[in-house]
């Protein structure tokens, strides 16, 4: 396998950023390579004359990303060896600096801050990293001894965003929190910073820390904003789009050094670590290791694609996140199996990679009739569906679920010698394979199911073939309540199931499934009862074996998985998980000769702790705090202290859900590459981003047909053309909240407005227009907004509205779920006086609409059959962030171009020319700014300093 680049210096040239190998004399040359401030082209370059320039040292480059303009290197800082497989040294990233490519000037100051904030947190100027020599690789990193307590995006290095501040800047009370964040770390390191609140809201709202420019920053703080970015920032044509980007991306590099800082991402510079044992490829392969890697655990693939795409492949360090721990402990090898007892363990990673080296080396100090083994603990979390609690749960269309993790329990010699056996299972667990959400504002939050049983059905289908093509069978544990909330989608995975298991009766590939009320069951603290689960699971767990290894060749393979799932899959599955690792432990360790009871050795702390350590890491990757339950986990035992300890991390939990996770989970999906910079447009609007495992073409052409099928009685009307819009809450107004989006129907008869509930993918109501009561149409610009700069832009903020007479054949209904439908009173039917004043606040009419029928706001709610009433539609965001190759023509229309379409084709079907439909503005943003109340400006202020 060619060599990857261990160790690099990064100078800070004129032209470009300068990446220089520094190189063992075993290792195979590596050429430099130069990235271009003014191109951001990667190209080979000879290290020359560096003396005098700025430089970092480096041990990897976890990619490169760009954001409008702006474009940084992502270069690994610190980081700890955690384990070590087979003389192979793994490690955890500790910490990254980024560092601008925009001028030489700005790449100086990143790096001298990168200095400094090693100085601060090491108390002298030095290396944090291990030497190249082969004795010294696998040596313990001892700058990153201390482990992290924070949540998943907290890093216990001091985070340098602005240039050290002077004696009576600082805080005590700020500094007394950041220091001691605990489990409120991302709140306090968002909200504290060494400037206090007013420099947080500066920051915040895009503007320098010093108060001296109100200019959006470029880049960290600490690395300045140099006068050319400021003058491009500043440029009237630069786009809508890169604007707002701009404006997010201080948050964004502090949220991309926390995620990279978090102590989550784990890598070997000549192992593959994202393949479970027997599945590995060939380590003799002259494939460079980013092309041997499984593509499903490879987090930095999209960030690394400028060094591969460019060839430079020593430079790609393919990055997984998840856990890796490891841990050794001697046996008592008496002549009597079962008197057989564990004497003693070692817990830290430096003790345990002693021990491999002495084993290695013949100079073990075991006792006789002892024998020492080695287990190592891997978690890999899939980058298919990636995200956090909330945000991300059930399936995509492709069968991908949410929280997706395999985790593989390693069995070896210390030494790895090849006679002897090296034993793994594998369990894996994975968000509920149906489509369904919880509102993220509820201690207790309700289950909302989404599309049809169909749709779901496909989605479940699809996940299971692709875990069967992974693993073999399946034996399913779910461990959701049987009363309750969480009932009726244990039901519903139940029916799905056993659905499944119908069809799959040919091939005989059914789905064990075994639904346990873990509350329930082990109600009153009493976690031991999760023995019962155990005995049942049994059987099938037996069939499935385990894999192992002997002398190179694997002499079983193992040919199912379990698949254990709650409602997080974190806090119930961490303890059943443990529970049945335990059970395969006992196993494996019965196959080398000894038998032990695990569960009744008190010794076996060490094994309690490695998977509580090991739940702890998931539950933050996608919760953002510790597993709850960690005290059974870790003792077996349940009291009030831990239930206490339980109830502040749910505080925690519920604080991030809310506040800090939306924009979190849009920095995720940017740096997967799932999305462009354009989500960071969207969320600005809407303070979140669209879920990009969803293809909303597919979800609106669904919802077209389906309307279609549904509405349009006359089997001799043809289906013209359809289209997904928005429309006001309220029928015959123009600006009535919330937007809803219908679908609009054109046949050659009528027009039909349908309202859908999109959660059912069924017809709510529906109104339909017969085309000869149509007397105007126009389009124009339509903002309902002022809030965003998005919804103020006359280019995006487009609409129509279709003037008409009320008829014999137009009708409106709604579906009630019953054996009828209901009709629903026009606008010209008569109403309350009051409901009449509402409807008149509600309805500021244009003129053309007046003009149409010689109506205001007043005499639309009451009148005779000459009065007329609207229909007003907003063509839909265009897409903008998803990124994907397959875009076609529909998805690259504008707003514009969306609305001229629906004119063309309703002036064609009512046989006018193209003309006939007018051009005047809708509600012009003079009129929007009009009605924009304080209470909106207020609220959508609130959310942005909440939220972004």
């Amino acid at each position: 396998m060619p060599t990857i680049v261990r160790k690099l210096l990064i100078f800070a040239a004129v032209d470009g950023l300068l990446l220089s190998p520094h190189l063992h004399r075993q290792q195979k040359p590596i050429s430099p390579v130069q990235i271009s401030y003014a191109t951001k082209d990667i190209t080979s370059a000879s290290t020359g004359d560096v003396k005098g320039l700025v430089s970092l040292e480096a041990h990897g480059i976890a990619g490169v990303f760009t954001v409008a303009s702006s474009t940084y290197l992502i270069a690994i800082s610190s980081r700890r060896q955690v384990a070590q497989i087979r003389g192979k040294p793994i490690f955890v990233v500790t910490g990254v600096t980024l560092v601008p490519l925009s001028s030489q000037v700005d790449a100086i100051r990143a790096i001298e801050q990168s200095h400094q904030a090693l100085k601060d947190s090491t108390g002298q100027e030095g290396d944090r990293s291990d030497h190249e020599s082969s004795e010294e690789e696998r040596a313990y990193d001892s700058a990153g001894e201390d482990a992290d307590d924070g949540a998943p995006f907290s890093s216990e290095e001091t985070e340098v965003l602005s240039q050290p501040p002077t004696a009576d800047q600082d805080s005590s009370v700020a500094q007394d929190v950041m220091s001691r964040k605990g489990q409120y770390g991302r709140f306090a390191e968002r909200w504290f910073s060494k400037k206090g609140w007013t420099a947080e809201k500066r920051r915040s709202q895009g503007m320098s820390v010093d108060g001296n420019s109100t200019q959006p920053q470029t880049g960290l703080q600490a690395q300045g904003t140099t006068h050319k970015e400021k003058d491009a920032i500043e440029k009237k044509d630069a786009g809508e789009q890169d604007k707002i980007a701009i404006s997010l991306l201080p948050k964004l590099l502090r949220t991309t050094k926390m995620l990279f800082g978090s102590r989550s991402f784990y890598y070997s510079y000549d192992l593959d670590i994202t393949r479970r044992w027997g599945t590995a490829q060939n380590s003799g392969s002259e494939l460079p290791l980013h092309k041997l890697v499984d593509p499903l655990f490879f987090w930095n693939r999209a960030l690394s694609l400028s060094f591969s795409n460019a060839g430079h492949h020593a430079y790609v360090l393919p990055l997984m996140q998840g856990f890796i721990g490891q841990k050794a402990f001697t046996v008592d090898t008496s002549e009597e199996p079962h008197l057989s007892t564990i004497l003693g363990a070692k817990e830290k990673p430096e003790d345990v990679i002693e021990l491999q080296e002495r084993a290695v080396d013949g100079n073990a100090q075991t006792k006789p009739k002892t024998r020492d083994f080695l287990i190592t603990l891997i978690s890999r979390r899939s980058i298919l569906r990636p995200g956090l609690r909330y945000l991300r749960r059930g399936v995509d269309e492709d069968g991908h679920v949410a929280n997706a993790v395999e985790t593989e329990q390693v069995l070896s010699d210390p030494s790895w010698a090849p006679s002897s056996s090296v034993h793994s299972f594998t369990q894996i667990r994975g968000s509920i394979p149906l489509y369904f959400s919880q509102s993220p504002y509820s201690f207790k939050p309700v289950v909302v199911f989404h599309h049809s049983e169909d749709v779901n059905h496909k989605a479940f289908e699809r996940h299971f073939s692709n875990m069967a093509e992974r693993y073999g069978r399946i034996q399913i544990a779910m461990l959701v309540d049987k009363h309750g909330n969480e009932a009726k989608i244990g039901k519903a995975y139940d029916e799905h199931t056993r659905k499944f298991d119908e069809a799959a009766k040919e091939d005989g590939r059914k789905l064990g499934f075994e639904w346990f009320d873990f509350h329930r069951v082990c109600a009153g603290m009493k976690f031991e009862n999760v023995n019962i689960l155990m005995e049942t699971l049994k059987p099938a767990l037996s069939t499935f074996g385990m894999t192992k290894e002997t002398n190179g060749r694997i002499d079983t393979l193992q040919s199912g998985v379990l698949r254990t799932n709650c409602m997080d899959c974190l806090d119930r599955t961490n303890v059943v998980q443990s529970a049945t690792a335990q059970r395969a432990l006992e196993t494996q360790l019965a196959l080398e000769g000894t038998e032990l009871d695990l569960q009744a050795d008190a010794s076996t702390q060490w094994f309690n702790s490695l998977w509580a350590d090991n739940g702890d890491a998931i539950s933050k990757q996608y919760s953002s705090t510790a597993a709850l339950k960690g005290d059974f986990t870790r003792t077996r035992k349940r009291d009030y202290r831990g239930a206490l300890n339980d109830f502040g991390l749910t505080l925690s939990r519920y604080f991030n859900n809310i506040v800090n996770d939306y924009f979190s989970q849009a920095a995720i999906d940017f740096l997967l590459g799932n999305v462009t910079d354009g989500v960071f447009e969207e969320f600005e609007s809407n303070m979140m981003s669209q879920d990009p495992g969803v293809s909303m073409k597919r979800v609106r052409q669904n919802a077209i047909d389906t309307s279609a099928k549904i509405v349009i009685e006359d089997e001799s009307e043809e289906l013209t053309a359809g289209w997904t819009l928005a429309t006001p809450h309220t029928s015959n107004t123009l600006r009535t909240f919330p937007f809803e989006e219908v679908v609009l129907l054109l046949t050659d008869a009528a027009i039909y407005a349908v309202r859908f509930d999109w959660d059912t993918e069924k017809v709510s109501s529906f109104e339909r227009i017969d085309l000869v009561s149509i007397v105007k149409a126009s389009h124009g610009v339509y903002i309902t907004n002022t809030l965003t700069n998005a919804q103020t832009d006359p280019q995006r903020n487009f609409g129509i509205v279709i003037s008409y007479r009320p008829g014999r054949k137009n009708l409106e209904r709604v579906n009630t779920r019953s054996m009828s439908t209901v009709k629903i009173p026009q606008r010209g039917d008569i109403q309350p006086q009051d409901d009449q004043a509402d409807r008149q606040s509600e309805d500021p009419i244009s003129p053309q609409a007046a003009e149409a029928g010689d109506m205001d706001g007043s005499s639309s709610t009451r009148g005779n059959d000459t009065d007329v009433r609207i229909l007003a539609l907003k063509a839909l965001p265009a897409p903008s962030s998803v990124a994907t190759g397959n875009k076609d023509l529909t998805e690259l229309l504008t707003e514009r171009q969306v609305i001229g379409d629906v004119c063309r084709q309703v002036a064609s079907a009512t046989g006018h020319k193209e003309d006939w439909v007018t051009e005047e503005d809708i509600i012009s943003l003079t009129e929007a700014k009009r009605s924009t109340g304080l209470l909106e400006q207020l609220g959508h202020s609130l959310k942005k300093f909440v939220w972004a």
